[in-house]
């Protein structure tokens, strides 16, 4: 790039304070007190007393629900499942509520996995309560579920929402009436396939106009409560969950992601129906023990359960007492959390703030070159090396995981490490390596000036982007390159030496850090360690944005010669090497602190598989590198073709004696048409009965057979033509089956010839095996739907 300008690189940045060092400790004393107030914001309230007032939400009596929900496993179907319906139902008819259950088969939408074509199915029983309004213009509907998964009692997963929900409604029963119904939805067979909540919003009275749902879930154990997802055009609810909610933690950039991923929850359900608008919350970190052994109500803490409550109970009295007529306004708001409350703004000023932020940053490259800070030719330079660090970060803090889970694989299978905070400050001091090394490389070629608007360049530029395509993530990186391009404006528009400089540009890095810190803080546990380069990313954007800051804490270099230049360039490297040691030191804590170990075990899967026909069985692993317990069980990649209710996932094997257990019954109650004739269409009507206390229930038909439509305990759904060179076709996964079995009638397609039906079903447990072997103290249970299945399968033929 040629040798440097003759001028001072000091003397080109766009602050030139007379007292350097007092400046810099003045800018970087309120950055970290912003910051400071940032995080004390997103910190959760103190708990409130068993004895708090009775029209307030208390954690101390909530609590006491959650005990009683999940005091063991309860998935859909269990007799434990039935006892905490039972609590549910006696809680709200004890408060004096009108409380039914919703005894139904219902369907969850999508294509079953592992099949062509078929479908997922449950028998659910919802416990529904209301509290009626005293002049209602619509319906606030209340919805957690009451169920787990079969690997874990659910103290957070979520007893937290149906602790919640009971609670909420005894505060509302102990004051006045409010103006709308109120309606609290306990739904089943969450864990299964949504289909409670699929139930309810389809086909319950009380759902028939819908409503306003507000959706309470965890998957986790700690942190704040983040409102993650909304219905479309969502300004009026926005606007409310703002003024409503006493601690309103949420983001539009939040809900773009969520829009975008394949994760569901009950809140997918009312949004696939007509007439239901609505917000979605939970808290997301401490998610090392979802879905497994670990997430006991002990495991709970008790202020995100408060939080939980406080926004439910505020939210539920405003809607409660709002015309619920029309929530819908035509656009969604982009909006995010700042100390004291929610900033948000209409979505369709994302686009023009955008462009303006282009427009103010080209402004800002403008002036600085006519101020003589620096050159157009350098101005492209700091542009494009820009661009390095917001590379190299993400790509180092993702190599960083790489290395970490090579020392311990055991991460692989967890959501999140069970400490994650030392690994988390090790990629933002890594991040924070990358952009003081890359910023003491460049500065002295290149400048100050024209490495601060290239820095804000590049935000610009990702706003325009994030307009385009993510409208609610654009304010990300538009609102700090609109402040940083303002407080360069006036920092080259005042006194060069004066005081005015250094105050805009340390507001404007007060800004970013209002912006994008709270980003970096709830990215960690919403995406988990594993992609851990994005939280890097958004902390290089703020470096980027707080450049003119991080210029002032940086040694004088620029046209000194000698010893003198020398000194300087190390004393400016000194930064780099400090935050690269704190990330190698942050590193290492967290390997030593976060061992495994009975109270943090290694997770592990393993399941069952008999094949009742022939008598042969195997063990089935979903870990793609064994940890050493399962190693014992399982070898090379297994083929699971004969088990199609166990989707199409790739497994580990290992052969396995084979258990006394009976597989599914298979009768044949009807069967009417040959199949022979191209015009005949042949009817097939079976009872499948579990033979043993099971958990699920499968039917699958084999891929010659085109079936059109079937019928199940009296649900019709559709049927469809499997692949060509499918072994096995049509299929149903049927959760939580009554014990006297479940009818299907099959209505398969004209000229089809007789077919071949593979019947499964699956408990959970492995101790009564042969061969099994106890799992030591540090092993543990991976949070999956499939741990510690046992499944029995057998073919009959037509």
């Amino acid at each position: 790039m040629g040798a440097p300008l003759p001028t001072r690189a000091a003397d080109r940045a766009l602050t030139r304070p007379r007292r350097r060092s007092l400046a810099a400790l003045a800018a970087l004393a309120a950055l970290l007190a912003v910051g400071g107030t940032v995080a004390y914001d997103l910190d959760t309230p103190d708990p409130a007393p068993a004895d708090a007032p009775a029209d307030t939400f208390s954690a101390g009596r909530a609590y006491q629900n959650v005990q009683a929900v999940a005091a063991r496993p309860h998935p859909a179907g269990s007799p434990a499942n039935d006892q905490v319906r039972a609590h549910v139902e006696s809680v709200l008819r004890g408060l004096g509520l009108e409380t039914t259950v919703q005894d139904t088969v219902a369907e969850e939408a999508g294509q079953l996995s592992g099949a062509a074509a078929g479908a997922t199915l449950a028998r659910v029983r919802n416990v529904v309560a209301r509290l009626p309004g005293t002049d209602p213009t619509g319906k606030v509907f209340l919805v957690a579920h009451y169920d787990s998964v079969q690997s874990g009692p659910g103290g957070n997963d979520d007893a937290a929402g149906t602790s919640t929900i009971l609670e909420v409604a005894r505060a509302l029963t102990a004051g006045p009436r409010p103006r709308n119904d109120v309606v609290f939805v306990l739904t089943d067979a969450e864990e299964a396939c949504l289909c409670g909540a699929s139930a309810f919003a389809a086909d319950h009275p009380l759902a028939a106009d819908g409503g306003v749902v507000l959706n309470l879930e965890a998957r986790g154990s700690t942190g704040p409560v983040i409102m993650f997802e909304t219905s479309r055009d969502n300004a009026k609810l926005v606007d409310v969950f703002g003024r409503a909610a006493p601690h309103p933690v949420g983001t539009s950039f939040a809900v773009e992601i969520y829009r975008a991923l394949p994760n569901d929850t009950d809140f997918t359900a009312f949004l696939d129906r007509a007439g239901f608008v609505g917000l979605n919350s939970a808290y997301i970190d401490g998610g090392a023990i979802y879905h497994t052994p670990l997430d006991t109500p002990a495991a709970m803490d008790r202020a995100s359960l408060q939080q939980h409550g406080d926004n439910a109970l505020g939210l539920t009295r405003e809607f409660g007492r709002a015309d619920l007529t029309d929530l819908r306004s035509g656009h969604d708001a982009t909006y995010f959390p700042v100390p004291g409350g929610l900033v948000r703004y209409p979505g369709w000023l994302v686009l023009p703030l955008a462009l303006a932020a282009l427009v103010a940053v080209a402004a800002l490259g403008w002036l600085a070159r006519r101020r003589g800070r620096t050159t157009y030719g350098r101005l492209a330079a700091g542009f494009g090396l820009a661009l390095a660090p917001i590379v190299a970060a993400p790509l180092a803090a993702q190599l960083l995981w790489a290395g970490i889970t090579a020392v311990r694989p055991g991460y692989a299978e967890l959501l999140d490490p069970y400490r994650p905070t030392w690994y988390r400050l090790a990629v933002v001091a890594l991040a924070a390596a990358i952009l003081v090394a890359w910023y003491a490389l460049t500065r002295r070629r290149v400048g100050p000036a024209a490495l601060a608007v290239g820095g804000l360049g590049w935000l610009a530029v990702l706003g325009v982007v994030l307009a385009l395509l993510v409208p609610g993530g654009a304010y990300l990186t538009t609102l700090p390159a609109l402040a940083g391009a303002a407080a360069g404006l006036v920092a080259l528009g005042t006194r060069v030496d004066g005081p005015w400089p250094v105050v805009s540009v340390t507001l404007a890095g007060s800004v970013a850090v209002l912006i994008l810190l709270p980003t970096v803080v709830l990215l960690f546990p919403a995406l988990g360690m594993a992609m851990g380069g994005v939280a890097a990313l958004f902390a290089v954007l703020l470096g980027l944005a707080a450049l003119p800051v991080v210029d002032l804490l940086h040694p004088e270099a620029g046209g000194q010669r000698g010893m003198v230049a020398a000194r300087a360039r190390r004393a400016g490297a000194l930064p780099a090497v400090a935050a690269g040691l704190a990330a190698a030191v942050f590193a290492g804590v967290g390997l030593a602190v976060d061992r495994f170990d009975a109270a943090h075990p290694v997770p592990t899967h393993l399941m069952y598989a008999l094949d009742a026909g022939t008598g042969q069985a195997r063990w089935l692993s979903r870990e793609t590198d064994p940890q050493p317990w399962t190693d014992g069980y399982v070898d090379g990649v297994a083929e699971v073709g004969d088990f199609p209710g166990l989707g199409d996932a790739e497994l580990r094997g290992g052969p396995a004696q084979a258990a006394n257990v009976p597989a599914p019954k298979l009768e044949i109650l009807a069967d009417t048409g040959t199949g022979s004739g191209s015009a005949d269409r042949r009817t097939v009507r079976v009872r499948l009965t579990p033979q043993r206390p099971v958990r699920l229930a499968t039917l699958h038909v084999d891929g010659a057979t085109v079936v059109e439509s079937a019928t199940v305990n009296g649900r019709r759904i559709d049927g469809g033509r499997p692949a060509d060179d499918a072994a096995w076709g049509f299929g149903l996964v049927f959760h939580a089956p009554p014990p006297e079995g479940i009818e299907i009638t099959l209505e398969l397609a004209p000229g089809t010839r007789p077919a071949t039906l593979r019947a499964m079903d699956a408990s959970d447990g492995l101790d009564a095996v042969p061969g099994f072997r106890p799992r030591p103290p540090d092993v543990g249970v991976v949070g999956s739907h499939s741990s510690e299945m046992l499944a029995v399968a057998r073919t009959y033929p037509l």
